[in-house]
């Protein structure tokens, strides 16, 4: 299809005001290239089915330059902005670990943008720059979710939630894969209408959006292939108490069932004992900590329900065939 036949066809609708909406993204050394690619090119594509620039996108980093993606591809960037300018929206969008995010400069950034006015938001592991720069207190927000456990460990009094996408006022954050498409989704029907939006989600072939509060991981059933609604709860229960991990009796009683026959669940259904899938959670989690946190081992060790770093250490190495200093 040609630009023409784009513009010609199912006319968009007008755009509030002259002026074009201009968005911002501060881009981490080695952020998810798809995560933004997800969040930039709806808006890109809004430009060129509309046939004329209804917005304008700008790529900010520490200095300017290139910036590497995850992937090695490689984007020019401003040096971060000072002033407002014509700045309606800015991202922060990082990937990668959560330790090499550590930039007061981005952090100082995203202040000042946010003085001037200008909605905030944060793209897979941005929330976690957002709540680093003091942004997100008292305000609900997401992270994508292989970052989760890393900034309630950062930062324990947030108001972290599971969903897609969140927009509180002027804080706007998502969890990043194709998540953004969704939050463009409806960013572009808020200025330009649901059916001019729905003109983007086709373009893509994006034909199921996803509601803010749709879950970012699959379902608990798809994720640990098992469909009995005891061994669900449990398996769910125990994702949710790798801190303070309950007992068989505690969990049988839960889930309605005698201690025997939970034991025989785990093993006709997952080939292990409950004992033994508890400790994959908890280790799981403690190696997204290792990776992701700067906590010590010790508190790691704690976080995951160990007794002591001795013992979590032992378990880990067990495990993973390695230690956890040489995860780190």
């Amino acid at each position: 299809m040609s630009q023409s036949e784009a513009s010609t066809s199912d006319e968009a609708p007008s755009a509030p005001g002259d002026r074009p909406y201009e968005i911002g993204f501060i881009l981490v050394p080695g952020f998810a290239l798809m995560s933004f690619a997800s969040a930039c090119e709806p808006f890109r594509a809004a430009n060129y089915l509309a046939g004329r620039t209804l917005y304008r996108l700008r790529y900010f980093a520490e200095t300017e330059g290139s910036v590497a993606s995850s992937s090695g591809a490689e984007i020019p960037c401003e040096e971060l902005p000072r002033e407002r300018g014509h700045l309606q929206t800015v991202f922060v969008c990082a990937g990668g670990e959560p330790t090499g995010w550590n930039s007061p400069a981005i952090h100082a950034a995203l202040r000042r943008m946010a003085r001037f006015g200008v909605r905030i938001g944060g793209i897979s592991g941005g929330p976690y720059l957002m709540a680093a720069a003091g942004l997100l207190a008292d305000r609900a927000f997401t992270v994508h979710w292989e970052y989760a456990g890393a900034t309630v460990e950062a930062f324990p009094d947030v108001r972290l939630t599971s969903a897609r996408y969140v927009a509180d006022a002027d804080r706007l954050t998502c969890g990043g894969g194709v998540a953004p498409l969704d939050m463009a989704y409806t960013l572009i029907a808020e200025r330009m209408g649901a059916a001019f939006a729905r003109r983007i989600s086709d373009w893509f072939l994006h034909t199921a959006v996803g509601a803010a509060d749709d879950p970012q991981r699959a379902s608990t059933a798809e994720r640990y292939g098992v469909h009995h609604p005891a061994l669900l709860a449990v398996i769910e229960t125990m994702e949710k108490t790798v801190e303070a991990p309950l007992g068989r009796r505690a969990m049988a009683r839960f889930a309605s069932v005698s201690e025997r026959h939970l034991d025989r669940l785990f093993l006709d259904k997952r080939g292990l004992s409950f004992s033994a899938q508890y400790r994959a959670i908890r280790l799981a989690h403690g190696r997204r900590l290792l990776r992701q946190s700067p906590l010590r081992i010790g508190e790691i060790a704690t976080a995951c329900g160990f007794s002591s770093a001795a013992h979590f250490s032992r378990s880990y190495r067990t495990h993973f065939g390695r230690t956890p200093s040489s995860e780190r």
